[in-house]
């Protein structure tokens, strides 16, 4: 298998630390607001290389993190903390917060069928781990306190942008916001390990440390629960492009300063999903959830099926046309598939389906194509197999690309004519202007779990 490498900035061929077993660690969100589809992609893209990995016959290992505590809303160690600041404009405690928008995230998580990792962990569980660490640093020369704080020495690594392939004067800015002048910090790159009193007196989650009443840092989070779970040794580290600077710089910075050797050896990024006005923020106002795309009639397996159209290390952008335009093909696909249930007929020929299932393992191998996945996937259905063969290549392909492609429908016959007795009278009630009795039939199915959507094809349903 190749996959690229941003340390590296190469595509190369993946060797695990130990023969058939990878330890795969991905950043999870920061719960203070509920995570956008942009985010989303970003998780559809680890899941696929998750799958990937283990439909190639390695043990995978995952664990993600929930940071809940020291995310700040400055990527240079200023500004509020984003789970204090989201705790007091909704008058909650910080643990509410997190706990609803991490149930909201998994939710979400869920219904695009993405596999959740051996080990989620809530950065808050972890103190311990950073207090030893954030130690070791010091005590090896990388650290040092200032002001209350105890911060990184950048100064002391010869490769600290080895990640970024920057110069310290190129990185004035951050990826996110500007940087602020600190008056504590030896070097402007220092970052912070553990904050104290003397800085957010209204900081709700703290702790004990030897250096004072405080919390952790960002990104000493991610290093304590990776070598918590994972050792000393990290295969696979993923993220977003925007995690690549400051976040997992400062991860290796500080994990190899504590271990004292090499310890992550691929870095895998998921480009940004645009809309049409740039880059999906939480800071635009209105956020685009999964959990709202279905509730506007879509199936979020359409979001997937969109994104897998597309490689994972390319910009996509999002608008409701180019949905739309992946959901009919989705469901086009899906009706294909189902003509084929319906035939079964043919013994299956481990001859015949060996060329497209090479085919496949071969796309996904090759950085992981998706797209040239799915195109496999419609070359089968095109293909001279017989329909058993083609339904188990179809099973065997949705090990990885997790679009319920023989899912069995919940619809009943009974339940089915009811919906489309409902539509009709729907129909006809906007045709005559009576858009009250329309909206009536909308709330009624909806009461029943059923969703429906206006498209340019007509009025389609989908049962919750």
């Amino acid at each position: 298998m190749k996959i690229y490498n941003t340390l590296t900035r190469k595509i190369e061929e993946f060797i695990p630390n130990e023969e058939g077993k990878v330890k795969f660690y991905t950043c999870g969100p920061t719960v203070y607001h509920y995570q956008h589809i942009g985010n989303m992609r970003n998780y559809i893209g680890h899941d696929i290389l998750d799958k990937t990995l283990r439909y190639l016959g390695y043990d995978v290992y995952r664990v993600m993190n929930i940071t809940d505590v020291g995310h700040l809303t400055s990527d240079s160690d200023s500004g509020d903390d984003k789970m204090v600041k989201s705790a007091k404009a909704q008058n909650k405690t910080v643990m509410d917060i997190a706990k609803f928008y991490t149930d909201q995230f998994m939710n979400d998580f869920k219904l695009l069928n993405n596999k959740v990792p051996e080990v989620v962990a809530p950065a808050t569980d972890y103190i311990d781990d950073y207090i030893k660490i954030i130690q070791k640093i010091l005590d090896n020369g990388y650290a040092y306190i200032e002001g209350g704080n105890v911060y990184f020495d950048t100064s002391k690594l010869d490769d600290y942008y080895k990640l970024t392939n920057h110069k310290e004067d190129e990185m004035v800015v951050g990826i996110r916001e500007g940087v602020e002048y600190d008056k504590n910090k030896h070097n402007q790159a220092d970052f912070v390990l553990w904050f104290t009193k003397s800085k957010f007196e209204d900081q709700e989650l703290k702790w004990e440390s030897p250096w004072g009443y405080g919390y952790p840092g960002w990104h000493i989070e991610c290093t304590g629960i990776n070598i918590h779970y994972c050792g000393e040794y990290l295969d696979i580290h993923g993220g977003g492009v925007d995690n690549i600077f400051p976040h997992h710089t400062n991860e290796i910075a500080q994990s190899e300063a504590y271990l004292g050797h090499k310890w992550c050896n691929y870095w895998f990024h998921n480009e940004h999903l645009m809309d049409e006005s740039g880059k999906m923020s939480k800071s635009k106002g209105a956020i685009l959830t999964v959990s709202l795309l279905k509730e506007k009639g879509y199936n979020p397996l359409s979001f997937r099926y969109m994104c897998l159209s597309s490689h994972y290390r390319k910009q996509l952008v999002f608008n409701y046309e180019s949905l739309d335009n992946a959901s009919l093909s989705y469901e086009k696909l899906l009706n294909k598939i189902k003509n084929i249930k319906e035939n079964k007929k043919g013994i299956v020929n481990e001859e015949n389906i060996k060329p497209f299932k090479n085919k496949f393992k071969e796309a996904l191998e090759n950085d992981l194509n998706t797209s040239l996945a799915i195109t496999t996937l419609y070359d089968v259905l095109k293909s001279n197999l017989n329909n058993n063969e083609k339904l188990y290549l179809i099973e065997d392909f949705d090990k990885v690309l997790s679009l319920d492609l023989l899912k069995e429908s919940s619809i009943t016959e009974e339940l089915k004519k009811y919906i489309e007795e409902k539509i009709e009278e729907r129909n006809k009630a906007k045709k005559e202007k009576n858009y009250e009795l329309a909206d009536k039939i909308r709330e009624e199915l909806l009461e029943k779990n059923i969703i429906i959507k206006d498209t340019r094809e007509g009025t389609k349903y989908e049962v919750k």
